[in-house]
């Protein structure tokens, strides 16, 4: 059974963009709850460096435990789990399942991200290469990292391509490498590949091992070592909640939003990697303001969000507890 009370918005998705409009509205004063499955890309890093403000670098883990508790500071009701089902009801409200039951709400902002395509290899050998360095996912936020190394990008195409030439600004040695078989490569990029001095290898890639510093690299040209791989094959959008109400995706397999973060359901809103834009912590988190500032106003137009007068007795227990 659904509870009496609706939320005045359920985030679904404790990353970045989530937490941040979760901090956000539960500084408005709103009744705000945050479902989180756990799995937010930015708890894989293991240091960024991009992030203002931490001139060392922050852990992703590190960084998302002190949102949460920014948010729980202010009100913020999050908790770990998995919504399953989403749908928009006739009375205008959302309802959404998880855990053992049914929640309604005002509105909705979806948080949920992407999934990066991993390359073939064994997980626990991923999971351990990408904490070391050694994978690595996103050259904007870490190719600073890989100066002067040695760099091998798994993908092809024009994605492949394009990751290629944008670390061959951090390093001269970037070694293109084919994920299944032989490259698959238009003339001109080869020619933009070549001109770059890029090497290019054929595949099949799969990673077999790491060293102390370094991972290897099974292809047709035999086992390759590099400081570390970026592979370029693409990710998947979690968008399957929004279709389930009808919200228009883009052509890129990314919500389709306005200017402020509205998709094309009326009190559906959408914000960090699961909306087209850069896949960065620092966009996620202005989006997320920008989501935030939106259903507060759009809440505030179909009723006054004014505050009841405080009696004397309230002020005063209030200014104990300061």
């Amino acid at each position: 059974m659904a509870t009496d009370a609706p939320y005045d918005c359920l985030i679904i998705g404790g990353g970045p963009a989530g937490l941040t409009a979760a901090i956000y509205l539960a500084r408005f004063h709103l009744d705000i709850h945050v479902v989180d499955g756990g799995n937010s890309r930015a708890s894989w890093i293991p240091c960024t460096h991009n992030h203002a403000g931490y001139p060392d670098g922050i852990n992703g883990k590190e960084l998302l435990r002190l949102m949460r508790e920014q948010a729980q500071k202010y009100g913020a009701k999050i908790e770990t789990g998995r919504v399953t089902r989403l749908d928009h009801c006739e009375d205008g409200l959302f309802s959404a399942e998880w855990g053992a039951g049914s929640h309604r709400a005002r509105s909705v902002l979806l948080a949920t991200g992407l999934t990066n395509r991993r390359p073939p290899m064994d997980p626990e050998l991923h999971d351990e290469a990408m904490a070391r360095g050694l994978i690595r996912y996103c050259p904007i936020c870490d190719g600073f990292e890989v100066t002067d190394k040695k760099v091998g990008v798994i993908g092809s195409g024009k994605g492949g391509v394009g990751e290629a030439l944008f670390l061959r600004s951090y390093t001269a040695d970037v070694t293109l490498i084919a994920p299944d078989n032989a490259l698959d490569l238009k003339p001109e990029e080869r020619e933009r590949l070549g001109a770059a001095g890029v090497k290019c290898v054929d595949g099949p890639a799969e990673a077999v091992g790491v060293t102390e510093g370094c991972i290897t690299v099974d292809t047709a040209d035999g086992h390759l070592t590099f400081d570390s791989v970026y592979p370029a094959l693409g990710s998947d959008t979690h968008t399957q909640l929004g279709e389930m109400v009808g919200a228009e995706l883009a052509p890129d397999g990314c919500f389709r939003c306005d200017d402020h973060q509205r998709t094309s359901v009326p009190g559906l809103y959408a914000a960090g990697d699961v909306v087209h834009g850069l896949d960065q912590i620092s966009h996620a988190m202005g989006e997320g303001g920008v989501a935030a500032t939106t259903i507060r106003n759009d809440l505030a137009e179909q009723t006054p969000l004014y505050r009841a007068p405080v009696s004397e007795g309230e002020l005063e227990r209030a200014e104990e507890g300061s």
